[in-house]
Parts: C-alpha cells; structure tokens; sequence
C-alpha cells in the first residue's frame, strides 16, 4: 500500500531534530546521521534540496551545517514531499493528465483512482511540517517496548 518515501523520513528525522535546538544553533548531516542512524548521502541530499529551496540556510565551512530559516507551519507535507520526491502520484500509470499503462483504454478505476490522489493530495496539503513533527501518538511506547524486546532476544539467541 501507499508508503512515505524514505527521503521524506530523512527530512522529517533532520527537521525534528534541528526544530528543537536554539534558534541559530547548526545542525551537520554527520550529526543527524550519527544520531539517527540514517544513511549519509541520502540524508545530506534531502538537507540540500531543503536548502535550495529556503526552509534550511547553508553554513559553510568546517563548523557547517544547516538551520532552519522558514516557518515549519507554514510548510505542509505536501509541500515538502514535491520538492524532495515530486508530486504525490498514488498509482504509477498516471502522471498529471496522461497515463502511460497498457489497459488505460479499458480501465474502470481511472476516476476512482484519480479522486483517491486528489484526496490524498489535499490531505497532505492540510497538514504542515510543524505539526506532523510535533505530533505525539499514543501507540509510540508500545512499538518502541515492543523494539526494545525484539532486540533483546536477538542479542540473546545470537
């Protein structure tokens, strides 16, 4: 089913994180990735396209690094993912108002596929960055106990 693309994950991750620093205080790739986990090229990329596209400032130099110059509410996540990933395209064989699938002629799901991404569309239209990433949930505990556990046994049957 429908899943966030990975550099989306990497974007939320290094936002969150530098969302909680003192204003002005740099966050470096290298920093996001030692803490994180997360792939380093990857990671730096997405932090590059979100400079380039002004909700990060460049730092330049041996004590570079990023921060975050643009309002995160004012960022939805639709936003964010067109200018990492493009366009939220729910199904491959629609691009914009052309598809390119084989059976398109025959095809009984083009509108309701097409009103699906809409939907879609609109909803991460409706949701800023802000508040995805300063959202709690409740079922949070129980998947990292959940982890924790499932790490344990591994360390113990290895």
């Amino acid at each position: 089913m429908f899943k966030i693309n990975r550099k989306i994950e990497y974007a939320l991750i290094s936002l969150k994180h530098m969302s909680r620093k003192s204003p002005g205080q740099i966050t470096s790739a290298k920093e996001i990735c030692d803490m994180y986990s997360t792939p380093f090229d990857p990671t730096s990329r997405v932090l590059q396209i979100m400079a380039q596209h002004n909700i990060l400032q460049a730092e330049q130099g041996a004590k570079g690094g990023y921060i975050i110059v643009r309002d995160l509410s004012k960022i939805s996540v639709r936003e964010l993912s067109d200018m990492i990933i493009g366009p939220i395209e729910i199904v491959s064989c629609f691009h914009g108002d052309h598809s390119s699938c084989e059976i398109t002629a025959t095809c009984h799901i083009i509108s309701p596929m097409l009103n699906l991404n809409e939907r879609i569309n609109r909803m991460f239209g409706a949701i800023t960055v802000a508040d995805l990433i300063e959202s709690r949930h409740h079922g949070e505990k129980s998947i990292r106990q959940k982890t924790i556990k499932e790490h344990r046994k591994e360390s113990v049957a290895g």
